[in-house]
């Protein structure tokens, strides 16, 4: 599963009624991948760019030596920079990244990703009974399986998810600090 170690936030819904204590206790809450991440994907940006302006630089800047014994290296290298580019600013695309959905009514977390044609698809699916642990810190949350192996690390933005989240998993899921 390539979501085991990737840091991930959730976004849940907001209210400001305090009847809605009810309905949001049954609305599947989604995680998506932020924090710590988005610093690296723009330094990703950055050098893919980098790469991607280098490779007809190769050919236009003056200096440039076109000799035949040169050409099929400057042709190499200016594919090279180009597709090395497209994977540098590719990588981290919004659509690559995993989303995760722990939904109360069935009992269950599901790991959603982009397919190829944009469409999400279950990568993974636990019920809440599979589950052995979950273990939240100050900053983060530890979904742990019934064999003792950590599943799945979470990064939490703030005490307000962690609440939310702990109170969502109270009576499911044997819960720890």
């Amino acid at each position: 599963m390539t979501t085991a170690n990737e840091q991930l936030s959730m976004v849940a819904p907001e209210s400001t009624d305090p009847g809605a204590a009810d309905v949001e206790a049954r609305i599947p809450i989604k995680l998506a991948q932020v924090g710590s991440a988005a610093i690296v994907s723009i330094i990703l940006q950055i050098c893919g760019t980098a790469l991607i302006l280098t490779a007809p630089a190769l050919w236009l800047l003056p200096g440039s030596n076109v000799s035949a014994d040169l050409l099929p290296i400057k042709l190499g290298m200016t594919l090279l920079f180009f597709l090395c580019g497209l994977v540098l600013l590719m990588r981290n695309h919004s659509d690559a990244q995993p989303e995760v959905y722990f939904d109360p009514i069935r009992r269950e977390m599901r790991v959603l990703q982009r397919n190829d044609r944009g469409r999400p698809e279950t990568i993974l699916r636990r019920s809440y009974d599979t589950l052995g642990a979950v273990q939240f810190s100050k900053r983060s949350l530890e979904m742990w399986d019934v064999d003792g192996s950590v599943l799945m690390r979470l990064s939490l933005p703030d005490e307000k998810m962690r609440r939310v989240l702990r109170m969502h998993f109270s009576g499911l899921v044997r819960v720890s600090n």
